[in-house]
């Protein structure tokens, strides 16, 4: 059984429609007087978005609007809703090739072709083509918006196998001078003190004096 496909009969205005959409009010039912009146889309070709619309998960059954129609209007999720709206409305397309939408004109018209049955020169295919290519330029194919969390690692920082030294000064008559070292130390495991106290006596003597 050929597949149906959705499709408008004036596919170039698709993009038009889904631009006003984004810009008026969600309105309780998409109806014929919203779309001509609150749109300005006036005319029969313009009725077929309706049904493009509802099998695309824009809208109910009803006309009323979804969830993914309300994410479409919001400037951070639009152009992702729409990418998973097309998702929907061409799913026959998509079980056949999961990235159709990277396809050009040419491989496209041969999916659809395969889908529905139609010759290559059907005015109904071309439409198809025509209407996901004009709607697609408005939509992401790419998943969901996310904010990459960057590592908290900061590398001026020492590790917990580093020893610090800070501030330590040394006077000559009346010359002060201030110096900072950050000094990695590998100490040997004893319990003596005076090894340690050795360590930092040539530390001291050998680094800080002029």
């Amino acid at each position: 059984m050929a597949a149906e496909i959705p499709y408008m009969s004036a596919p170039g205005s698709i993009s038009k429609i889904l631009e006003k959409i984004r810009e008026a009010a969600t309105p309780e039912s998409f109806s014929q007087d919203f779309l001509s009146t609150k749109l300005g889309f006036n005319g029969g070709n313009y009725l077929t978005f309706i049904s493009w619309a509802k099998k695309c998960g824009l809208l109910n059954s009803d006309g009323s609007p979804t969830q993914l129609y309300k994410q479409f209007r919001n400037p951070a999720t639009s152009s992702h809703s729409l990418g998973k709206a097309l998702r929907i409305g061409y799913a026959e397309l998509y079980s056949r090739n999961e990235y159709c939408h990277d396809l050009d004109k040419k491989g496209f018209k041969g999916l659809v072709m395969e889908a529905t049955g139609e010759a290559h020169d059907s005015a109904k295919v071309d439409r198809i083509v025509s209407t996901f290519f004009n709607a697609k330029t408005l939509a992401t194919f790419d998943g969901s918006p996310e904010v990459k969390k960057e590592d908290n690692k900061d590398d001026s920082k020492p590790n917990k196998e580093e020893t610090q030294i800070h501030a330590l000064s040394h006077s000559r008559g009346k010359t002060s001078i201030g110096l900072n070292y950050t000094i990695n130390l590998v100490l040997p495991k004893t319990d003596d003190p005076a090894i340690y106290n050795a360590i930092f006596k040539s530390l001291k003597e050998n680094l800080l004096n002029d």
